[in-house]
């Protein structure tokens, strides 16, 4: 029996977070893969909005610095479980993503993209500026999520590392099967339509505007998760979270690994993750080496690294 491409992706992300760890020299390496893991449910969401939709936002990380300020805030006033503050961020998250997105989504291209970099521009200096709320520039403590301890009681003891690793790693494949599972669904069908030409979705029956609202809620919804879980982890937040330089690499790790696929924007966010613990023999020259791979890769495989090098091991095997 022959396994849909769904299925295969799923199969794949799954064995590589389950038999990664037999390599891992240190508990160290569990902290890096927690990392790609929430980097990689990040660039999922973007996946759908930038991939399916056709649609560009530089300002994503506004909404990871929402859910991660959520996990922060909400339990000290009002009195929310961690969990149920991840939850409640990804509804606010949705909510200004909806509201944002109903005009800024009129425009296109770089016109779009400034507008979306507007909006994290100005979610970075509230979460900078309103020290008495957020901790200013100098960040804040996160709850502990407790499921850990939770775990232990029932006699599964995971080293906190460990914990995060298998926790956020779960999280992604949860967050991979909703997004390929939307892209086999009538809403995947019609984004992708609109990001071929919208003027024949539009002419086909495809509303334009509520297909556009959709993808970019949905992708707000995964980059406000993804900043609980860093949050949660770290136990503790800056406003670094929502910057303008985590937008980039969020955007920089969707093109590199292939913006249309879910299992390449994740191996994008594994190298763009990696790539600095690599790259510790050249320190100094670290943004150097990283914006030469860009380059490198822009120019030979445009469509990204995973469907690039399918389509040419595929070519070959014809």
């Amino acid at each position: 029996m022959r396994l849909s491409s769904k299925a295969t992706t799923l199969l794949i992300l799954a064995a590589v977070i389950a038999i990664a760890p037999v390599f891992f020299p240190s508990s160290y390496y569990f902290r890096v893969g927690s990392l790609i893991f929430v980097n990689g449910l990040a660039v999922t969401g973007l996946v759908i909005l930038i991939g399916y939709a056709g649609q560009i936002s530089l300002g994503h990380a506004g909404f990871a610095g929402i859910g991660a300020y959520a996990c922060a805030l909400a339990p000290v006033h009002l009195g929310l479980h961690p969990a149920l503050a991840a939850v409640l961020g990804a509804f606010l998250s949705a909510a200004i993503a909806f509201l944002v997105g109903r005009p800024i989504l009129r425009l296109k291209g770089y016109y779009l993209a400034v507008a979306s970099l507007g909006f994290g521009i100005l979610v970075s200096m509230v979460l900078s500026n309103e020290a008495q709320l957020t901790g200013g520039p100098d960040g804040m403590a996160v709850p502990e999520l407790g499921l850990r301890a939770a775990l232990k009681a029932v006699g599964i003891d995971l080293s906190n590392t460990a914990f995060w690793y298998a926790f956020s790693g779960l999280v992604l494949v949860i967050g991979a099967w909703l997004a390929l599972n939307l892209h086999h669904s009538p809403t995947g069908r019609a984004l992708r339509a609109l990001h071929g030409s919208e003027i024949a979705a539009r002419t086909v029956g495809v509303d334009v505007a509520h297909y556009k609202l959709v993808a970019f809620v949905i992708s707000a919804v995964y980059a406000s998760v993804s900043g609980s879980l860093l949050a949660l982890q770290n136990k503790f937040i800056t406003p670094d979270v929502g910057g303008f330089m985590h937008s980039i690499e969020m955007v920089t790790m969707t093109v590199l690994g292939g913006a249309g696929s879910v299992l390449g924007a994740i191996l994008g966010a594994a190298i763009l993750t990696t790539l600095p613990q690599v790259l510790t023999v050249f320190q100094e020259y670290e943004q150097l080496m990283l914006g030469l791979v860009m380059m490198l890769v822009m120019i030979f495989m445009r469509e990204g690294l995973l469907p690039s090098i399918t389509r040419r091991i595929r070519g070959r095997g014809e």
